[in-house]
């Protein structure tokens, strides 16, 4: 009877697998995507010359709201010329990956 009972969890596992590589994956892409991103955006308490203003570190913030973010950039919704000149030649994939890798930071 034992051996019945955990043939439900290693099925799971076994389906779950390609998920979590997936997901491993998105954020290793993000990760070397991101270099960029992390050269403002990764230093504590970084304020830009001119104009001067706060940049916000990303590290840990939510997925979505990088992805969104990323999207209204792209767009032109989001009115920032340097952000804009990088959001516009990135992928949906891209912003998906660098977003993952930002959110795993912790």
């Amino acid at each position: 009877m034992h051996g019945r009972n955990i043939f439900p969890v290693v099925a799971l596992l076994i389906a779950l697998a390609p998920v979590a590589s997936f997901a491993d994956d998105a954020v290793e892409r993000g990760r070397v995507q991101a270099a960029t991103c992390l050269g403002c955006h990764g230093v504590p308490s970084y304020t830009n010359v001119y104009p001067t203003y706060h940049v916000p570190k990303l590290g840990g913030q939510h997925k979505e709201y990088v992805v969104l973010a990323l999207k209204a950039y792209r767009s032109g919704e989001r009115q920032h010329p340097t952000m804009r000149a990088h959001a516009v030649r990135m992928s949906d994939q891209q912003i998906e990956d660098i977003a993952s890798y930002l959110a795993s930071l912790k």
